[in-house]
């Protein structure tokens, strides 16, 4: 095992968010490969971590005042094993090939705890949405599919939104693929309800880690109800994560975005919660404008300068850190600790860093990993696949069951796999453990591929 980690530092030199997906795997795993050797005769490792294709492509665009751009696009298409490639993309400067191979090698096991058909994939750009007028945003849509739509179907490559790629992004997406592939199809899913989306797709990253918190919950024979929460982010995940905790019974005291945070001492409520919604969804301004509407709440900017998020250093019971990877640090773990915070949720994809983690699994308070914890979004494009072939739409209340019952099962799945392999109640090894076995044997049954 070490001389494989050896080898992989040196293979995926400067990866440093790869790696730090791929180390937590493999230390979670350990005790699968001693249990039973056909992993390693198999060689799963090696094949697993390996991307089964790379797509980067230039992405070519016009400006409003007729200047040239060029960004990169990328496909990460990790592993098929168990169904067609599934994964979000994201616009944001930060994208490059270690920030999307993580987000792919950590989609493949999130898509296996569905339960659903769905093998792992990742994609996107380092173009910034932010500050670009609609007819910008189009065009590079635009010209981003007019490469993208060579490698994706229904059947083999299903992209989704991720941070900077909403309902707007995917609709200029959705538009020009059926344009160049003259199909209306199941190709890409968080569409517009009114062609082809699915009701609480949206909603179901933010619902779905919530509803995760509270089955983890339950095992102490406690609720959300009266739980005090801090939530970070003030995209669809968090607000959504917000409104689920609001409505059953808890209190949320935070949210953020990438200049600073609200504090609300006596908890947002619905009312509030809505117009944060027409604030970040529909007039897309920052959170620092929410104070101007209620003066009760503060608002406190990001301080570089300072060690620490001081989103992490009130007093609660819940964290969702629902923003982005890495944004919980060692000092953040003691302080949340410190402010009596038991319970740690991922919405985000891995937002807590190796020092943390190492942190909250010492202490053995409740963490679900962002593979298990955040899988609802992914749960419900999943659904939407299915509606579009069958040509039909489930009801609100339906799909919300559905998701239920998946976060119930990923619950139960980590829970059973972290209690066989000796590890009871650590979630992290639970998932990591259950979506490597049901993806290694798919492999192992496939041949070498």
């Amino acid at each position: 095992m070490e001389s494989f980690k050896k080898e992989i530092k040196i293979k995926a030199s400067g990866e440093k968010e790869f790696l730090q997906a791929v180390s937590e795997v493999i230390d979670s795993i350990e005790p699968v490969l001693k249990k039973d050797k056909k992993y390693l005769e198999n060689n799963i490792l090696k094949r697993i971590i390996e991307p089964e294709r790379v797509l980067m492509f230039r992405v070519s665009w016009l400006d409003d005042r007729g200047s040239i751009h060029v960004n990169r696009g990328y496909r990460i298409q990790m592993n098929s094993a168990i169904g067609p490639y599934k994964g979000g993309l994201r616009f944001h400067p930060t994208v490059n090939l270690s920030v999307l191979k993580f987000l792919a090698f950590e989609q493949v096991f999130k898509n296996a705890l569905t339960g659903l058909p769905l093998g792992g994939g990742k994609g996107g750009s380092d173009f910034d949405p932010k500050g670009k007028s609609e007819t910008e945003i189009m065009r590079f849509c635009q010209a981003f599919m007019s490469e993208l739509y060579r490698h994706i179907g229904p059947d083999t490559d299903v992209p989704a939104g991720d941070i900077g790629v909403g309902a707007r992004e995917i609709g200029y997406l959705f538009g020009m693929y059926k344009k160049l592939r003259n199909e209306f199809s199941g190709t890409l899913t968080g569409k517009g309800i009114n062609w082809g989306g699915s009701l609480i797709r949206p909603e179901a990253t933010g619902y779905g880690c919530v509803y995760f918190a509270s089955e983890m919950l339950k095992e102490e024979g406690s609720s959300m109800k009266g739980k005090t929460c801090l939530i970070s982010g003030s995209g669809n995940v968090a607000l959504f994560a917000a409104e689920k905790v609001i409505q059953l019974g808890g209190k949320v005291i935070t949210l953020s975005d990438s200049s600073g945070y609200i504090y609300e001492k006596d908890g947002i409520n619905q009312e509030k919660l809505e117009f944060l919604k027409t604030l970040k969804f529909v007039k897309r301004e920052r959170i620092s404008e929410y104070v101007k509407e209620y003066k009760e709440a503060e608002y406190f900017p990001i301080d570089k300068k300072k060690d620490y998020n001081p989103l992490w250093n009130h007093r609660a019971q819940c964290a969702f850190p629902c923003a982005t990877q890495n944004e919980i640090n060692g000092k953040d773990a003691e302080n949340l600790l410190n402010n009596g915070v038991f319970l740690v949720a991922e919405g985000a994809n891995m937002p807590t860093s190796k020092e943390a983690l190492d942190i909250f699994l010492d202490k053995k308070i409740f963490f679900a990993p962002g593979k298990a914890s955040n899988a609802g979004g992914v749960a419900v494009s999943g659904l939407e696949m299915t509606q579009n072939n069958l040509r039909m739409s489930w009801s609100r209340e339906e799909v919300d069951k559905h998701l239920q019952n998946i976060m119930k099962n990923i619950h139960s799945s980590c829970l059973e796999a972290a209690n066989k392999y000796g590890t009871p109640g650590n979630y992290v090894n639970g998932a990591n453990i259950a979506g490597f076995i049901k993806v290694a044997d798919a492999m192992i049954e496939q041949g070498v591929v």
